[in-house]
Protein backbone atom coordinates (compact mmCIF):
# COMPACT_ATOMS: atom_id res chain seq x y z
CA UNK A 1 0.00 0.00 0.00
CA UNK A 2 2.91 1.90 -0.56
CA UNK A 3 1.79 5.51 -2.33
CA UNK A 4 3.60 8.24 -3.75
CA UNK A 5 4.12 11.56 -2.42
CA UNK A 6 2.29 13.84 -4.66
CA UNK A 7 4.89 16.97 -4.28
CA UNK A 8 2.90 19.41 -6.60
CA UNK A 9 -1.00 19.07 -5.02
CA UNK A 10 0.43 19.59 -1.49
CA UNK A 11 2.75 22.67 -2.52
CA UNK A 12 -0.61 24.23 -4.27
CA UNK A 13 -2.26 24.09 -1.04
CA UNK A 14 0.66 25.84 1.21
CA UNK A 15 0.56 28.87 2.92
CA UNK A 16 3.31 31.26 3.00
CA UNK A 17 3.25 32.23 6.05
CA UNK A 18 6.03 31.13 8.48
CA UNK A 19 5.51 27.73 10.39
CA UNK A 20 6.85 24.71 11.07
CA UNK A 21 6.49 21.40 8.67
CA UNK A 22 6.50 17.48 9.84
CA UNK A 23 7.80 14.92 7.13
CA UNK A 24 6.54 11.24 7.98
CA UNK A 25 6.96 8.33 6.12
CA UNK A 26 4.68 5.66 4.51
CA UNK A 27 3.86 4.54 8.53
CA UNK A 28 3.21 7.81 10.00
CA UNK A 29 6.43 7.89 11.78
CA UNK A 30 8.06 11.56 11.99
CA UNK A 31 11.16 11.62 9.60
CA UNK A 32 11.81 15.37 9.78
CA UNK A 33 10.87 18.78 11.47
CA UNK A 34 12.00 21.71 9.83
CA UNK A 35 10.89 25.41 10.35
CA UNK A 36 10.37 28.32 7.77
CA UNK A 37 10.00 31.71 7.27
CA UNK A 38 7.52 30.97 4.45
CA UNK A 39 6.52 27.51 3.77
CA UNK A 40 6.01 27.29 0.77
CA UNK A 41 9.07 28.65 -0.80
CA UNK A 42 10.77 26.18 1.82
CA UNK A 43 9.23 23.05 0.99
CA UNK A 44 9.24 23.67 -2.97
CA UNK A 45 13.19 23.39 -2.21
CA UNK A 46 12.34 19.75 -1.22
CA UNK A 47 10.77 18.84 -4.02
CA UNK A 48 13.26 20.35 -6.91
CA UNK A 49 14.33 17.49 -9.37
CA UNK A 50 17.86 18.64 -9.07
CA UNK A 51 20.74 19.70 -7.07
CA UNK A 52 19.74 18.14 -3.46
CA UNK A 53 22.05 16.90 -1.03
CA UNK A 54 22.69 13.00 -1.00
CA UNK A 55 20.41 13.30 2.28
CA UNK A 56 18.16 15.55 2.09
CA UNK A 57 17.13 12.84 -1.62
CA UNK A 58 17.53 10.41 0.85
CA UNK A 59 14.83 12.58 3.08
CA UNK A 60 12.89 12.95 -0.06
CA UNK A 61 12.33 9.39 -0.84
CA UNK A 62 10.77 8.68 2.32
CA UNK A 63 8.07 11.18 2.56
CA UNK A 64 4.65 9.71 2.37
CA UNK A 65 2.68 12.68 3.99
CA UNK A 66 3.59 16.35 5.37
CA UNK A 67 2.07 18.22 8.28
CA UNK A 68 2.23 22.14 8.26
CA UNK A 69 1.52 24.39 11.42
CA UNK A 70 1.21 28.35 11.04
CA UNK A 71 2.71 30.33 13.48
CA UNK A 72 2.76 34.08 13.88
CA UNK A 73 6.51 34.92 13.37
CA UNK A 74 9.64 33.41 12.67
CA UNK A 75 10.58 33.18 16.37
CA UNK A 76 7.82 31.47 17.30
CA UNK A 77 8.54 29.01 14.66
CA UNK A 78 11.65 28.29 15.79
CA UNK A 79 10.34 27.67 19.43
CA UNK A 80 7.99 24.97 18.32
CA UNK A 81 10.74 23.28 16.16
CA UNK A 82 12.82 22.73 19.01
CA UNK A 83 10.26 22.05 21.20
CA UNK A 84 9.20 18.87 18.86
CA UNK A 85 12.67 17.83 18.10
CA UNK A 86 13.56 17.15 21.61
CA UNK A 87 10.16 15.59 21.41
CA UNK A 88 9.98 13.32 18.98
CA UNK A 89 13.93 13.03 18.15
CA UNK A 90 13.41 12.35 14.38
CA UNK A 91 16.01 10.40 12.79
CA UNK A 92 16.78 13.18 9.54
CA UNK A 93 17.02 15.67 12.49
CA UNK A 94 19.85 14.04 14.07
CA UNK A 95 21.27 12.99 10.33
CA UNK A 96 21.14 16.32 9.14
CA UNK A 97 23.04 18.06 11.74
CA UNK A 98 25.97 19.74 11.30
CA UNK A 99 28.73 17.61 12.53
CA UNK A 100 30.98 20.02 13.34
CA UNK A 101 30.30 20.34 17.04
CA UNK A 102 30.21 16.60 17.65
CA UNK A 103 33.09 14.69 19.60
CA UNK A 104 35.76 12.16 17.83
CA UNK A 105 38.13 10.26 19.70
CA UNK A 106 41.71 11.51 18.84
CA UNK A 107 44.89 9.20 18.36
CA UNK A 108 47.49 11.69 18.09
CA UNK A 109 50.75 10.70 15.82
CA UNK A 110 54.22 10.30 17.15
CA UNK A 111 56.55 8.49 19.06
CA UNK A 112 54.38 9.11 22.22
CA UNK A 113 50.80 9.11 20.93
CA UNK A 114 47.99 10.43 23.00
CA UNK A 115 44.84 9.43 22.77
CA UNK A 116 41.51 11.79 23.98
CA UNK A 117 38.37 14.03 22.81
CA UNK A 118 38.75 16.37 19.99
CA UNK A 119 36.08 18.65 18.77
CA UNK A 120 36.41 21.17 16.20
CA UNK A 121 38.66 21.36 12.68
CA UNK A 122 40.78 18.34 12.68
CA UNK A 123 44.21 20.19 11.50
CA UNK A 124 46.70 18.37 14.09
CA UNK A 125 48.43 14.81 12.82
CA UNK A 126 46.65 11.43 13.15
CA UNK A 127 43.86 9.43 13.79
CA UNK A 128 40.51 10.75 14.34
CA UNK A 129 37.65 8.28 14.92
CA UNK A 130 33.98 9.31 15.27
CA UNK A 131 31.79 11.52 14.63
CA UNK A 132 30.19 10.10 17.89
CA UNK A 133 26.68 12.02 19.86
CA UNK A 134 27.79 11.76 22.82
CA UNK A 135 30.76 13.03 24.62
CA UNK A 136 30.05 11.59 28.16
CA UNK A 137 30.14 8.40 26.32
CA UNK A 138 33.92 8.82 24.86
CA UNK A 139 34.89 9.86 27.94
CA UNK A 140 33.78 6.64 29.84
CA UNK A 141 34.93 4.57 27.04
CA UNK A 142 38.44 6.59 27.33
CA UNK A 143 38.68 5.70 30.89
CA UNK A 144 38.04 2.44 30.71
CA UNK A 145 40.65 1.69 28.04
CA UNK A 146 43.25 3.77 30.37
CA UNK A 147 42.32 1.30 33.36
CA UNK A 148 42.45 -1.47 31.40
CA UNK A 149 45.04 -1.05 29.18
CA UNK A 150 47.20 1.51 30.84
CA UNK A 151 46.84 3.81 27.82
CA UNK A 152 47.90 7.47 28.94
Amino acid sequence: MSQVFDASAFLATCSGRPGVYRMFDAEARLLYVGKAKNLKKRLTSYFRKTGLAPKTAALVARIAQVETTITANETEALLLEQNLIKEWRPPYNILLRDDKSYPYVFLSDGEFPRLGIHRGAKKAKGRYFGPYPSAGAIRESLSLLQKAFSVR
